[in-house]
C-alpha cells in the first residue's frame, strides 16, 4: 500500500486504540498494575503481536517503523524548549549526587563498550555498535535507544534499533520488578528507615487513571485568545518548525559534508536552545507555555516507544539473544553494585533513596524511579527528586553521550570513546568522593 494522507491516518487510530487499550489493561489487570507497565509499553507489545512481524493481523503502513526516528526528534525540541538557565547547582548534598548520576550513566557507557571488545566480540562475532547496546536502552531509556537507532541504521548498522528498544524494554522490567526487591531489602537491613512497601503508591500511579475526587493537574494554560489562534496549535507550531528546520540543516549538513552524519534530534536540539534564548531575549517566552510543551513531548515520549516496541524484528532479537542475556546480567551486576556498594560511600545524605531512585532511572525510565521511590519514601521526606532536579541542569552527559558516542564508533574510535567517558566516570565519581562527609560506619552496608 502506498504511503499517503490516509495510510497515515489509519497508523494512528491503530497507535490511539493500542494505547487505548493498554490503558485499560494496565488500570484492570492486577499484574499489570503492581509492576507499573507503561500503558504505552502495553500497547506497543500488542501491537508487536499482531502487527506484520506478528499475526499480521493490524495493517500498519512501510512507514510505520520510521516513526520512533522523527518523534525522538520532537522530544529533543521540547526538552530545549524547556531549558531553564537560570537554575544551578548549590550545597555539596546536590554535588554528590551530581557525581554519581554522572558516574552511574558514564559507566554503563563504558562497561557496554568494553564488554563487548574484550569478551563479545571475540566469541560472537559482533560488531563494536553492539556496545551502546546496554547504555542506549537503559539509563537511556526508549528515547535514547530510538535515537541510537536512527544513527547506526544510517550508518548501515540497522539491527541496532531492534536491540536497543529491546533493551529498554528489559530494562524496564528488571528495574521496577529488582527494585521492589531491592526496597524491601533495605528495609530489612534499616537502610529504608520510612518503607511502606507497594501500599504507599498512591492507587492512581498503580491503575494509571486519576480519581474523580481528586485536583488533576493541568495538561497545559492558554496563552492566546482563541479569536487569534489556538494555543496549543501554536506550541506544536514552534516544536515542528523547530523539528522541521532540523531536518532541513541535516540534509544541508550532508550535502556539506558527506562523511560525517549528524543526528537530526541533536541538530533539533541546538535549534531548540537557540529559540529558546531568542524567546528570552526579546520577551516572548511568555508565550511559551512549560506544561504544554511537557504534554506535547509525553505524547511523542508515548507514540515513540509504543512504535518502536511494535517494530522490532523478532528475527534479529532471536539472532543476538545469547550476547543480550550476557550484557543484561553484566549491566544488572554493575547496577548493583555501584547502588550497594558506592552509593553509600559517596552520598552522605539519604543513600538508600537515592540510590534506588538511580536504580529506576538507570534501568528505564525516571517516572519508574520515581514509583521506587515512593515505596521507601512515601512523603518525599529525602529530597531526591528536588536534588536531582536541580543537578539535571549541569548534568548534560546524555545529549553529549547520544550525540558523540555513535559518532565515535561509527568512524573506528571506539577506544576514545571508552577513554573520554571512562575519563568522566572517574572525575565525576572523584568530585562525589572530595564532597562526601563520612558521618558513621553504621551507615555504609556490609557487602560480606
Amino acid at each position: 500500500m502506498d504511503f499517503n494522507a490516509w495510510a497515515l491516518l489509519t497508523d494512528a487510530g491503530l497507535i490511539g486504540a493500542l494505547l487505548a487499550v493498554g490503558a485499560g489493561l494496565r488500570a484492570w489487570i492486577k499484574p499489570l498494575r503492581s509492576l507499573l507497565v507503561p500503558s504505552s509499553v502495553i500497547g506497543g507489545a500488542l501491537g508487536l503481536a499482531l502487527g506484520p512481524s506478528g499475526l499480521a493481523v493490524l495493517p500498519f503502513s512501510e512507514e510505520f517503523g520510521n516513526y520512533s526516528s522523527v518523534l525522538v526528534v520532537i522530544v529533543f525540541a521540547c526538552i530545549a524548549i524547556n531549558t531553564d538557565f537560570r537554575a544551578g547547582l548549590v550545597g555539596r548534598s546536590i554535588g554528590q549526587f551530581f557525581g554519581y548520576t554522572v558516574f552511574m550513566y558514564s559507566v554503563q557507557v563504558v562497561f557496554g563498550i568494553v564488554l563487548v571488545l574484550l569478551l563479545l566480540k571475540p566469541v560472537f562475532d559482533v560488531t563494536d555498535s553492539f556496545g551502546v547496546v546496554l547504555f542506549a536502552g537503559w539509563a537511556g531509556g526508549f528515547g535514547t535507544a530510538a535515537a541510537m537507532g536512527q544513527v547506526f541504521a544510517e550508518a548501515g548498522y540497522p539491527e541496532i534499533t531492534d536491540l536497543a528498544i529491546t533493551s529498554a524494554t528489559v530494562g524496564l522490567l528488571i528495574g521496577i520488578t529488582g527494585g521492589i526487591i531491592l526496597a524491601k531489602v533495605g528495609a530489612e537491613r534499616g537502610y529504608a528507615k520510612h518503607y511502606a512497601g507497594l501500599s504507599s503508591i498512591p492507587k492512581e500511579v498503580r491503575t494509571g487513571v486519576l480519581s474523580d475526587t481528586q485536583e488533576r493537574p493541568i495538561i497545559g494554560r492558554h496563552v492566546f485568545s482563541g479569536s487569534s489562534i489556538e494555543s496549543l496549535a501554536f506550541q506544536v507550531g514552534i516544536i515542528a518548525a523547530i523539528s522541521a528546520a532540523a531536518y532541513g540543516i541535516q540534509l544541508w549538513l550532508k550535502e556539506l559534508m558527506p562523511g560525517i552524519s549528524v543526528p537530526v534530534f541533536s541538530v533539533a536540539f541546538l535549534i531548540g536552545l537557540l529559540v529558546n534564548v531568542l524567546f528570552k531575549r526579546f520577551k516572548a517566552n511568555r508565550l511559551v507555555d512549560e506544561s504544554s510543551m511537557n504534554s506535547i513531548s509525553g505524547v511523542a515520549t508515548d507514540v515513540l516507544i509504543l512504535c518502536g516496541i511494535a517494530s522490532i524484528s523478532p528475527a534479529v532479537v532471536a539472532d543476538y539473544a545469547i550476547p543480550l542475556v550476557i550484557l543484561f546480567a553484566c549491566g544488572l551486576a554493575l547496577v548493583l553494585f555501584i547502588g550497594l556498594v558506592i552509593a553509600p560511600r559517596v552520598l552522605t545524605e539519604n543513600w538508600f533513596e537515592k540510590q534506588i531512585f538511580t536504580f529506576g532511572w538507570a534501568l528505564g525510565a525516571v517516572p519508574q524511579g520515581i514509583a521506587l521511590l515512593r515505596i521507601v519514601d512515601p512523603n518525599m521526606q529525602s529530597r531526591t527528586l528536588e536534588q536531582y532536579a536541580l543537578q539535571g541542569v549541569a548534568n548534560q552527559n546524555e545529549i553529549l553521550a547520544v550525540t558523540f558516542v555513535p559518532t565515535l564508533i561509527i568512524a573506528g574510535l571506539t577506544w576514545t570513546a571508552v577513554g573520554i567517558w571512562g575519563g568522566t566516570a572517574i572525575l565525576a565519581i572523584l568530585l562525589a568522593f572530595a564532597l562526601s562527609r563520612r558521618k558513621s560506619a553504621s551507615r555504609i552496608p556490609s557487602v560480606h
